[in-house]
Order: structure tokens, then C-alpha cells, then sequence
């Protein structure tokens, strides 16, 4: 019981935290949320909650910016994702988020703005990632706003797009390149996507898991193709997966390698395969991030 209560105290307290916290987007994720994707056996029915959740969430952004008044503000991305993480040797694409539903709670203070400035600094992130789903990862859209006012290099709206809404929507809050899951998208959307985003100079990075998915997204437009080690049903990492899939994936398509790298040996493993690296849990959960980063690229 006395261990019990010690963990509510905690979680209690990092809501807080977000909640009175410097972000303008508090974490709205609470202990019913927290408590039903851990204990829920039906893991499946996690990424389903989120993508009923999104859909709600889409319309109220709708609602709050029309499409009509959102698209006159836009102008191309000046910075190219795909340009920077084509560099020689493997880049590191450093993610911003304060929690997920396969871990729970990451940074319990996290401050966007000097996770950013930390970013922007380091010479081996070569672009940075920012989640915006404000329910499940504790930080919502306007975050984007707050890393893109810190640094120049190019940032990856990471987020469930399922509407062409939220595409004009990641231009607009300043991302040069933003997610698609191919799991939640057919061919057709895959490719509309991709040319809306285009229109826009941004890239897009398409994310698989498994090969009938890989497959799929190789019948479309995408040039960056990214390997989920995790299973976005089940929760569970398997840095294998990328091991599996990066040998199918075509030459002249660049690769991104994504979750669960947490050791120097494991950056190794995707070194001389893949273009780049996505990092986020290890990074932020590190207390001096600089010298985590210097330990597993150099």
C-alpha cells in the first residue's frame, strides 16, 4: 500500500507540474488516462482511443482556425528535413516530448524552449522531432511554435495525421516535414498527403512496422521512409524489426531508423544503414543531454 501511494503521489505531482508548468498547453492526460493504457490487456485499443480522440480534437482546431483563414497565412519551408538528414554518416533526429503511452511520464519538468536550445546547439542533431498530441504525450501543437522560435534546423511535426487539415495546420505552426503512419492511411491518402506537403516545400517521413506495410508505402511518393521498431498496437519494441525491413527498402530512398535505441551498441547497429536515427525517451530521460548524445554518436 505504502509503495502504492507513493506512485500516486508521484503522478499526482507531475501533473501538476504541467499543469502550472511554462508551456502554454498544460498535459491533460490524467491519472484516468494514465491508469487505463497501462492496465488495459487490449493494447490495440490504445492506439484507437487516440485516433477517436484526434478525430475531436481535428474539429475543434477547425472550428477555432477555418481552413479558409489558415491557408493564406502559410509560406514554403526554407529548411529541408531531407537535405539535412542526408548528410554523411548518421544523423540524429532528437525528438521533444514529456510523455508517451508506452512509457508514462519522460521529463517530469520538461521546458520546451531549453530542450530546443539544447538541440539547436548540439552539432550532431541534425533535425529535431516535436510531438503534438497534448492528451497522450503531454504536449500540444503550440509546442511546435515554441522549438521552431529556438532554432533553424529543420523540425518534424510528429503527430497521428489522418486529415488534410493538419498538414496546412503544420506549415502554419512552423514544421518543415511532418509524420505519416502508414498503418492509419491507404495509398491514395499516403500520396495526397505527400503533395500537399510538397506544395509547401515540406517533407514527409512515412513511417512502417512491418513489411506488408513497407510494401504499401514503396507503391507511393514517399522518398523518406521510416522503421518503427515499435508495434504502435501492442506498445512493445523490437529493435530487430528495423533489422528486418531496412535490407527491403529500395536504394535511393533514405531511412530513418525509429524507438528503442539506448545504447552506443545499438546506434552501431543501424550505422552504414540507415541515413538517420530517432531518438527521444534515452535523450530527454538523461540529466545532462549533451553528454548522453556525445556518448552514443562519438
Amino acid at each position: 500500500m505504502a509503495r502504492r501511494a507513493k506512485f500516486l503521489q508521484k503522478i499526482l505531482t507531475v501533473e501538476t507540474i504541467f499543469v502550472v508548468g511554462k508551456s502554454p498547453q498544460p498535459y491533460y492526460g490524467g491519472l484516468a488516462e494514465f491508469f487505463w493504457i497501462k492496465n488495459n490487456p487490449n493494447k490495440k485499443m490504445i492506439l484507437q482511443k487516440i485516433i477517436a480522440e484526434k478525430k475531436k480534437e481535428i474539429e475543434q482546431r477547425k472550428k477555432k482556425l477555418p481552413l479558409k483563414e489558415l491557408v493564406p497565412k502559410l509560406a514554403k519551408s526554407e529548411n529541408s528535413f531531407k537535405k539535412a538528414i542526408s548528410q554523411k554518416g548518421l544523423s540524429l533526429i532528437a525528438e521533444i516530448k514529456r510523455a508517451s503511452p508506452s512509457t508514462g511520464i519522460i521529463r517530469e519538468s520538461l521546458d520546451v524552449k531549453e530542450i530546443a536550445g539544447i538541440y539547436d546547439k548540439n552539432p550532431a542533431v541534425k533535425a529535431i522531432s516535436v510531438l503534438t498530441d497534448n492528451r497522450f504525450f503531454g504536449m500540444g501543437p503550440e509546442a511546435l511554435q515554441e522549438a521552431r522560435a529556438l532554432t533553424n534546423k529543420p523540425i518534424v511535426r510528429k503527430e497521428f495525421i489522418i486529415d488534410t487539415y493538419q498538414i496546412y495546420e503544420s506549415r502554419f505552426l512552423g514544421a518543415d516535414a511532418i509524420l505519416l503512419i502508414a498503418s492509419l492511411l491507404s495509398e491514395k491518402e499516403i500520396d495526397e498527403f505527400i503533395a500537399i506537403a510538397s506544395a509547401y516545400s515540406m517533407d514527409c517521413l512515412v513511417e512502417v512496422h512491418t513489411e506488408d506495410e513497407l510494401e504499401k508505402v514503396l507503391k507511393t511518393k514517399a522518398d523518406i521512409i521510416g522503421i518503427n521498431n515499435r508495434n504502435l498496437d501492442t506498445l512493445k519494441t523490437d529493435t530487430k524489426t528495423f533489422l528486418r525491413l531496412y535490407p527491403k527498402v529500395p536504394k535511393g530512398k533514405l531511412i530513418v531508423a525509429e524507438s528503442g535505441y539506448e545504447t552506443k551498441e545499438d546506434i552501431n547497429q543501424v550505422k552504414g544503414k540507415a541515413n538517420a536515427v530517432l531518438m527521444g525517451t534515452t535523450l530527454l530521460r538523461a540529466e545532462d543531454i549533451n553528454k548522453k548524445i556525445g556518448e552514443m554518436f562519438f
